[in-house]
């Protein structure tokens, strides 16, 4: 069975999709793009880590719920 991989660019089609990128937006608009780009990214990382702790926080004050339960009992 073959595998697709997604986003498996290389060589020429990067030159094609950034002179496509290029003819679309225009040379002032790139950097505009890529600041916004670049601020989503930030925000998205930002989210996950936060999601992440409050996570790992309930797992551990689930897992003292838990021992104190046992202790009780």
């Amino acid at each position: 069975m073959e595998t697709i991989l997604l986003f498996n660019f290389f060589g020429p089609e990067m030159l094609v999709i950034f002179f496509a990128i290029l003819l679309l937006f225009g040379g002032k608009k790139i950097p505009e793009l890529m600041k916004g780009i670049g601020k989503g990214i930030r925000e998205f990382n930002s989210a996950r880590s936060t999601l992440e702790s409050e996570l790992k926080e309930g797992m551990k004050e689930a897992d003292r719920r838990e021992l104190e339960e046992k202790r009780e009992a």
